[in-house]
């Protein structure tokens, strides 16, 4: 029978009921005490559940409504009260009119970027409040996402969130959250943390501006098998959105980008043209000085890909046996050229080799004039002279990279660059060989420049730099020139 025209708790009158998920159904109700419309979540409770079950289920919800309760931010639903009907528990919480994430890219195909970059603002704002006070949500998606007829962007649903020192409800082995926007970590059988929350808002904005999952596959354990060794499919719609999805959808969750970054670029996103450095390392924008010195790297190894779809189905199953599953194979298996591939890219045309001290070699467009700069280092300037592309060879500078550029950004690169502002600094590995990548914006003189820098080293300490600055209005047009004097490296043997 429905549950339409009820009353529950003696005072919430079911009118219309506006969701179903798997842990409950929600409905617009009137709270004839108030006289106002209220959202009633009511949870479902499988047939035959035992006494446990059921205590958990009261627990969850309770956990679901203090968690929510504790975040006071607009974009975050608002909790009423906690009921009981019939035995079961409801949480009443504010009725916001609208659709979901997820119903709108069903009905409407992607989203236009402007858009998504809007509701990612408002997702980054929630998990920002919610982090501040130790709550994670741990099952951010579209589905969650409520896009209200006002134009306010809501992220509700924290039945499965945990705070900070809480036990957890799950048994050992068990996942709770959507298997196609958890995290790589959560299926490897770590536990979440915020970079979790983070690369499910990356798959959600992926989602919304693609109008497809990332790693969607035919089968949940070839869903999960993706997300912990496969690279995604790039982004070919998310226009000036790549950035900060590609540094989302980093699989090492402590290389993901933080909530600081995501909230910069979703303010200022870098201009389409951007492209990736490493299949797990997908930065956004720009630096300058400051290099020399040590700094170690760490990259992301490959998983054999028995030993991932065997992971995977043991966190689906909670482990179950996994006699049935056999090697298939290795989870490097070429997917197209990445900077990981063995050997360089081709060279493109329009572009010529320069053979550079040190055995390095480039490629440079052709038409760009070479200079010989102090200390070795050589710019390749572009026809308008505000372009520069430069290559060094340090010797002996040391493996620690990302320390140095650390303790010289303040120091001497913020001196040296007025208007420095650090947008992504990680990282990084070109075919094997670990370093850094760096990224900022300046002023120059006339106009707000971009730079970005990838330093690699060698097991005697020898640095192989890569260099670009341009004018930020004209990133789009001259970050391609980075990315394939990246891809097309020559190194020596």
């Amino acid at each position: 029978m429905s549950d339409q025209g009820r009353l529950v708790a003696g005072r919430y009158r079911l009118v219309e009921r506006v969701g179903r998920g798997g842990m409950g159904t929600v409905w617009r109700a009137e709270d004839e005490v108030l006289g106002r419309q209220v959202a009633v979540k009511k949870l479902h409770v499988p047939d035959r559940s035992s006494p446990d079950a059921i205590r958990t289920l009261h627990e969850r919800t309770r956990r679901e409504a203090r968690s929510a309760a504790r975040i006071s931010h607009p974009h975050v639903i608002v909790v009423h009260d906690v009921v009981d009907d019939e035995g079961l528990p409801c949480i009443v919480m504010e009725y916001v009119p609208s659709v979901t994430l997820d119903h709108a890219v069903k009905e409407r195909g992607a989203l236009p970027v402007d858009e998504v970059a809007r509701i990612g603002l408002a997702l980054t704002a929630a998990l920002r409040a919610a982090h501040a006070i130790g709550v994670l949500h741990r099952d951010v998606k579209p589905a969650n996402v409520l896009l209200g007829e006002d134009g306010r962007i809501v992220l509700t649903d924290f039945g499965i969130a945990r705070e900070s020192g809480t036990e957890t409800l799950t048994r050992t082995g068990e996942l709770v959250g959507s298997i196609a926007f958890l995290a790589p970590e959560r299926l490897r059988g770590l536990e979440a943390g915020p970079a979790s929350d983070l690369w499910s808002l990356g798959v959600t904005l992926y989602g919304a501006v693609e109008g497809r999952q990332p790693f969607e596959r035919d089968t949940a354990i070839e869903t999960a098998y993706a997300i912990v060794a496969d690279p995604h499919r790039p982004p070919g719609d998310a226009g000036e959105l790549a950035p900060v999805i590609e540094g989302l959808l980093v699989k090492e969750p402590e290389e993901r980008l933080d909530l600081v970054e995501a909230e910069h670029l979703l303010r200022r996103p870098a201009p389409t043209g951007t492209a990736v450095l490493d299949a797990s390392v997908r930065p956004d924008r720009a630096v300058l000085r400051g290099r020399r010195g040590r700094g170690t790297a760490r990259g992301r190894r490959g998983v054999p890909r028995w030993k991932a779809v065997a992971l995977a189905a043991f966190c689906l199953a909670g482990a179950a046996s996994l006699w049935f599953l056999l090697p298939l194979g290795d989870a490097d298996d070429s997917r197209g050229r990445s900077p990981h591939a063995a050997s360089p890219a081709p060279l493109p045309k329009g572009y010529r080799l320069e053979k550079e001290y040190g055995g390095l070699a480039v490629p440079v467009p052709v038409g760009w004039t070479r200079s010989q700069l102090d200390g070795g280092e050589v710019a390749y300037v572009d026809p308008s002279g505000r372009v520069g592309l430069r290559v060094d060879v340090a010797e002996f500078a040391g493996p620690e990279v990302l320390e140095h550029w650390r303790t010289t950004e303040e120091a001497q690169t913020r001196r040296d660059n007025p208007g420095y502002e650090r947008v992504r600094m990680t990282s990084t590995e070109v075919r094997g060989r670990q370093g850094g990548y760096w990224e900022f914006t300046f002023d120059g003189r006339e106009r707000e420049f971009r730079a970005v820098e990838v330093a690699l080293t060698d097991r005697d300490g020898t640095w192989y730099v890569v260099y670009l600055s341009a004018p930020d209005e004209e990133w789009s047009r001259y970050r391609p020139v980075f990315d394939t004097a990246v891809e097309g490296l020559r190194l020596p043997a």
